[in-house]
């Protein structure tokens, strides 16, 4: 009988791991957290049955707002009771990681973990702290490009510096801002330069790395994203004028097509069949790849996607333009079926709540408009500060924005926490 039943025991825990989400295993994810760059399912996607605000400004719906030392571009990451956070000193040439208490917003430790070796130049609008801290319940993640490297570095809850492994020498063209990704015992990291860059995985408890496989001698932004798409886990990387698929376990190629363009900034999407590749330099080029590795693109266009990353919903692809429209296009054929005009630039990805899409552009512009194949309906638009260069976070019904103003000359960053319960 006792056979019986361990075997009974057993079958169900197998039927359990079979339906698990593969991307997922064995990193249990709260439905309230934003635990890494494009938040739980890494798609730009928050849990529909949230109620974020749909209006607030410097002082409506605002839960609390917190000063934040330095400058940076990288997203809120919110995980338990804790909202983390990258910044620099660009005077003081630190950078650092951030913890700010999720209900209050006061800063519960702030932990240098690169001090000196900047290195000038880049873009205008980049930072030396332009990626996204990732935490996978144990541990937090980020990456630093520092002293003409990038490194990766492990801190404790607590902001305790656990391990720090440098990836790849760096050579700094526009800037640098690959977010980290985990995957089951890796934390997953990409590097692309003009020097000759590496993606690598390391192990999540010490860093040590597991495979590493170099790539081409150009410049790319892009962050590693795992997908299960055509079947399987992938790991994919855009850019380098290549669209590349990696074992996320090994860094096994699975496949690799030429095409997408040399740099890209976008982290791709996908519809289950195929992933959805952009770029903006030295052409616009917007593609939809079949990803089981026939090397097929099922269509392309000279979109210019250049840095918000897309959605993918129900059929549809949407997507903000850097130069200020909403476009929706049918995924499986690249008919476009609309566009709307929202006003300024964007360098922010937009978030998609349930059937509204959130896109902030970099004047601290807020428009709301409907997930919809059939007309673009814009529902509203808000506005917080005088620049926003970072996606905001959508979480626990709650925002999470990194804004900045500039007063008498002096900038200044703000995380605000919007809500609509205070």
């Amino acid at each position: 009988m006792f056979r019986f039943l361990l075997f009974g025991l057993l079958s169900a825990l197998l039927l359990t791991a079979v339906n698990a989400d593969p991307v997922k295993d064995e990193l249990p994810v709260a439905i309230d957290d934003w635990p890494w760059w494009r938040g739980p399912n890494r798609d730009g996607v928050a849990d529909p049955k949230q109620q974020p605000p749909r209006s607030w400004s410097d002082s409506e719906n605002v839960v609390w707002k917190a000063a934040i030392p330095g400058r940076g571009h990288g997203s809120p990451t919110v995980v338990g009771r804790y909202v983390y956070l990258a910044t620099a000193d660009e005077k003081e040439q630190v950078q650092s990681v951030l913890c700010y208490e999720r209900d209050t917003g006061k800063l519960s430790w702030q932990t240098p973990v690169h001090k000196g070796n900047f290195v000038k130049g880049g873009n205008s609008k980049s930072s030396h702290a332009s990626s996204t801290v990732c935490c996978d319940g144990q541990r937090l993640y980020m990456n630093f490009a520092n002293n003409a490297a990038v490194f990766t570095t492990a801190l404790s809850l607590d902001g305790k510096v656990l391990w720090q492994t440098k990836v790849t020498p760096y050579v700094l063209h526009q800037g640098f801002g690959s977010s980290p990704a985990v995957y089951r015992s890796l934390v997953l990291v990409a590097a692309d330069n003009k020097g000759g860059g590496a993606v690598a995985g390391l192990e999540r408890t010490t860093g040590k790395i597991v495979w590493k496989v170099d790539r081409p001698k150009t410049p790319n932004y892009a962050s590693p994203i795992v997908l299960n798409v055509a079947g399987r886990d992938q790991l994919l990387l855009t850019g380098c004028d290549l669209v590349t698929s990696l074992d996320p376990l090994t860094g096994n190629k699975n496949w690799e097509i030429k095409g997408s363009t040399t740099e890209c900034v976008t982290s791709t999407v996908t519809d289950g069949e195929h992933i959805y590749t952009s770029g903006g330099f030295p052409k616009n080029h917007l593609a939809a790849v079949r990803a089981d590795g026939s090397s097929k693109v099922a269509w392309q266009n000279g979109t210019r996607v250049y840095v918000p990353s897309m959605l993918a919903d129900k059929g549809y692809l949407y997507a903000v333009l850097d130069a200020g429209f909403a476009v929706c296009w049918k995924a499986d054929t690249g008919k476009e079926l609309w566009r709307g005009r929202l006003g300024g630039e964007f360098s922010a990805s937009p978030i998609r709540v349930g059937e509204v899409i959130y896109a902030t552009n970099e004047a601290g512009t807020t428009f709301l408009f409907k997930s919809s194949g059939d007309h673009f309906e814009l529902l509203g638009k808000n506005q917080l500060g005088q620049q926003v260069l970072a996606t905001p976070t959508i979480c626990g019904g709650r925002i999470y924005m990194r804004v900045a103003t500039t007063e008498k000359g002096k900038r200044q960053e703000t995380l605000y926490c919007l809500g609509t319960n205070k």
